[in-house]
Order: C-alpha cells, then sequence, then structure tokens
C-alpha cells in the first residue's frame, strides 16, 4: 500500500500555521473522505434489510427498529464526550481509534446471529462513528489553509450526501446478491484501507492538557440519550405520563449539567460557545433546518408507496434529486461561504428549501415523475446553498482551541434535528390519518422558514466576520 509523503521541512502529521502541505493533504482528505463514508452509510444501510433481518434472528418488527435506534442512540450520547477527548488528548487520535472501533464492531455485526447480539454490535458500531464524526469538522479546519476552508467543508457536505443518496441504492445493491450481513461486511475493506492513512497522514494537533471530566461525559450521555429516547416515544404515541416523566429527567439532568459547566474553561458541554452570537444562531439555524429535511425524507416514501402507489425501487429514485443536488452545489456554496457572509448564503438557501417543501405540500393528485422531481431539486439547491456555509460558520466562529466543542456540537444539532424531525412526523400522521403527509410537508416548510429567519437575524448583531483563527 503506498504511503503519503510528507514535506521534506515539515515533521510528520504536523500542520503549518496554515493547513497542511500538499500531498499530505490529499491523504488527510481521503482518510476524512473514508470515514465520513463508512458513519453515514452505516446511518442508512440497514433500513432496507430489517424485515428480513427481523426473520432471521426471530424477532418482532418492533423490536428489529433497535438495530437502528442503537446506532443512533449511541453515537447522541457520545458526540460530545468524545469531542471533548479530542481536545483534550488530540483530533486525530480519537479519530483513528474511532475508525478502529467501527471496523472491529461492523465485522462482529456481520457474524450475528442473534438480534441481541447485533444490537450490541450495533452500539459498538454507534460509538466508532462518532469518534469519526465528533472531530471531523476540527480535523478539516487543520487540514486546510483558512483561505480554502470553505472548499474543505463543502467537500466534507459532498462526501456525506453522496454517501446518503448511495445508501439505499447500495443497499438494495448488495442484498439482490448476497445476505444481509454483508451489508456489515462491506465497511471492513474501506476501514482496513482508511486505518493506516489515518496514522499516517492526519494531522496532530495541540493537546489542552486538561482532565476529562467523566461526570460530565455521564450526565451529558444521560441527558442526550433520555431526550432522544422521549421524543422517539412521544412520535410513537407511548403513554404520556411515562414521556413527561422522561421530559422532566430531562430537565433535572441538564440543569444540573449546565451548572456543572459554567465554571469550566473548556466545558464539555460548550456553553462558553454558545455565549458567541454567530455559533449560537448557526447551531439554532441548523436544528431547524434538519427538523424540516428529516420530516420530509420521512414522509416522502409514505406519499410515493401508499398514496401514489410506486414501487420501492422508483421511490428510491424519486428520493435522489435532493442529496445529488446538495452533493452538486456544496463546492460552490463552500467556495462562496469564503467571501460571503454566512447569514445571506444559509438564509436564501433555506428560503429556497422552504419554497421547494411547500412546493411538494402541494403536489397534485396525481404527479408526474417531472413534477416530483424539480420539486426534490429545488430542495436539495437550497438546504445545498445552506448547509456548507452554515457548517463552515460553526467551526470557524470557535477559537481553534475548541473546534472540538464547535464539530461536535454540529453533529450533535443535526442529529437532535433528525431525531426531532422524525418523531414529528409520526406525531402528525397519529392526529392527520387522512393528510398527514401534507400536514408533515406545510410544517417542515414553516421549520424551514423558521430557520431561514434566524439565519438573516446573523447579519444584525452576530457578527458573520467574528472567526476565530
Amino acid at each position: 500500500m503506498p504511503q503519503p509523503p510528507v514535506g521534506p521541512t515539515d515533521p510528520p502529521h504536523l500542520p503549518t500555521p496554515d493547513g497542511l502541505p500538499l500531498p499530505q493533504r490529499y491523504w488527510a482528505l481521503l482518510t476524512i473522505g473514508l470515514g465520513l463514508t463508512l458513519a453515514v452509510l452505516s446511518g442508512a444501510i440497514a433500513n432496507v434489510a430489517l424485515p428480513t433481518i427481523a426473520h432471521d434472528v426471530n424477532a418482532s418488527p418492533a423490536a428489529s427498529i433497535w438495530v437502528l435506534n442503537s446506532y443512533q442512540l449511541a453515537v447522541t450520547v457520545s458526540l460530545l464526550p468524545l469531542a471533548s477527548l479530542g481536545e483534550i488528548h488530540g483530533y486525530r487520535r480519537v479519530y483513528q481509534w474511532g475508525l478502529v472501533a467501527f471496523t472491529v464492531a461492523s465485522l462482529f455485526c456481520a457474524l450475528s446471529t442473534s438480534l441481541t447480539m447485533l444490537i450490541l454490535a450495533r452500539i459498538a458500531q454507534g460509538f466508532g462513528a462518532a469518534g469519526i464524526m465528533s472531530v471531523n469538522g476540527a480535523l478539516i479546519r487543520f487540514i486546510y489553509p483558512r483561505r480554502l476552508l470553505g472548499s474543505g467543508v463543502g467537500l466534507n457536505a459532498t462526501i456525506g450526501s453522496i454517501a446518503s443518496a448511495l445508501g439505499p441504492t447500495v443497499a438494495a445493491g448488495i442484498l439482490s446478491v448476497a445476505h444481509w450481513p454483508w451489508l456489515f461486511a462491506v465497511n471492513l475493506p474501506l476501514g482496513l484501507l482508511a486505518i493506516p492513512f489515518a496514522w499516517r497522514a492526519l494531522p496532530a494537533t495541540s493537546p489542552t492538557g486538561a482532565r476529562f471530566d467523566v461526570i460530565s461525559a455521564l450526565l451529558s450521555a444521560s441527558t442526550f440519550g433520555t431526550l432522544i429516547f422521549a421524543i422517539a416515544e412521544l412520535g410513537h404515541g407511548a403513554d404520556i405520563s411515562g414521556v413527561s416523566a422522561a421530559l422532566f429527567l430531562v430537565v433535572g439532568l441538564g440543569f444540573v449539567l449546565v451548572a456543572r459547566q459554567m465554571a469550566r474553561t473548556s466545558p464539555l458541554l460548550p456553553i462558553d460557545l454558545l455565549r458567541i452570537p454567530l455559533f449560537a444562531m448557526s447551531v439554532a439555524t441548523s436544528v431547524c433546518s434538519f427538523i424540516a429535511q428529516s420530516m420530509a425524507l420521512v414522509c416522502l416514501p409514505f406519499l410515493f408507496v401508499d398514496t401514489l402507489g410506486l414501487g420501492d425501487v422508483t421511490t428510491g429514485l424519486l428520493l435522489s434529486p435532493w442529496p445529488l443536488t446538495v452533493a452538486a452545489i456544496a463546492p460552490l456554496s463552500g467556495r462562496l461561504a469564503d467571501r460571503h457572509p454566512v447569514g445571506i448564503l444559509s438564509g436564501c438557501g433555506l428560503t429556497v428549501m422552504a419554497v421547494g417543501l411547500a412546493a411538494l405540500a402541494l403536489l397534485p393528485a396525481h404527479p408526474s415523475m417531472l413534477d416530483i422531481a424539480w420539486r426534490m431539486t429545488v430542495c436539495g439547491l437550497g438546504f445545498g446553498f445552506f448547509n456548507t456555509p452554515n457548517n463552515r460558520a460553526i467551526i470557524t466562529s470557535a477559537p481553534p482551541m475548541r473546534s472540538g466543542g464547535a464539530s461536535g456540537m454540529q453533529a450533535t444539532a443535526r442529529l437532535l434535528g433528525q431525531t426531532i424531525g422524525a418523531a414529528f412526523v409520526a406525531l402528525i400522521f397519529g392526529l392527520f390519518a387522512a393528510n398527514g403527509t401534507t400536514v408533515s410537508m406545510l410544517v417542515a416548510a414553516f421549520a424551514a422558514f423558521a430557520a431561514a429567519g434566524v439565519s438573516f437575524l446573523r447579519m444584525f448583531g452576530a457578527g458573520d466576520s467574528r472567526e476565530r483563527r
């Protein structure tokens, strides 16, 4: 296997004050791209095989859902603690061992013979994926020179969007020629390729020397884990008293967590960063926008299959214009983000996305493929112009020493928005049985408009120019 070279005068792995030298930068980007592809694909690739998995391991459909939920919960509860570990011990180390854990866990997923074994392996896989995603944005900041940082974030968004778009297609292709364990075994060659590159090419960053706050990590995991569980249960019509008790527990745990973080200079929950207006408003914009995106992508398959009577293959094709357009637009929006205010770029993008969502809600009773495709493309166009500049603002508005906290918060905001959006769809389907899809799409459009409003507010006092170098 070829080894990525380093510059003749630069120590191995060490970034210059303005990013990694070439060609080391390209090898580092390859490593980041491989890891991100693995983490994103594994978040969605198992969906298609759930009925088959449930049958093979003698589990009920409801129980088999934990193959998905266990992965997402593990990612969510460990993002901020792992981001904090990245600041303390170096982002490269967290990424490296996250990649190793993910690859080994993928092997155990493929070898699973029972639902319990598969769920435990998926939890381990989720922790590995969190190691990759928690410091991904922070590493990009040290890989790229500051003048090209928007392009770097745009490339990251492109890779994530393509992996997301290919998830169902890859799963269907594998299942057409092999059994479901190969959905997880396919991660092994990519992981084994990325691991040596992660040790050779990723930049080393200065550790802070602080001690890891175990109590805060446990409080954070308990707070976000209980919150995600309560939101999901609310969406699935669980007993309101149980959900209320869980939400009260979240408030109590959250209060203790925030109080503990207030006195710390580098808190695990980035309270210090939330005092930066640009950072806080960018995180709020991210949550709102991912609520809108999640609501659309969860409810649209029901529209295509149950209402319009389309097949699984056609449904997959009709969902593809959105992420593929994001992938096409992300590099351009990244370059624009290096030169123009994030408030304008993201606000205009979210407005376009909201228009696309409203147009989907107003589809005719018997739409053509073109009717659907152009609306999905408009949504992808708007989301593409929002996502890259907003991610760039989250990362660069934090001081360099707090890039891990910013990266962890970026990923947490995305997952929180996606979870809330999915729960909203389930809740709306229960309340509006006859027209739940239309109502969901209208609520999604409202969420996108709200996100656009928050984004535009960054032009008035949130300091688009307050990037920390």
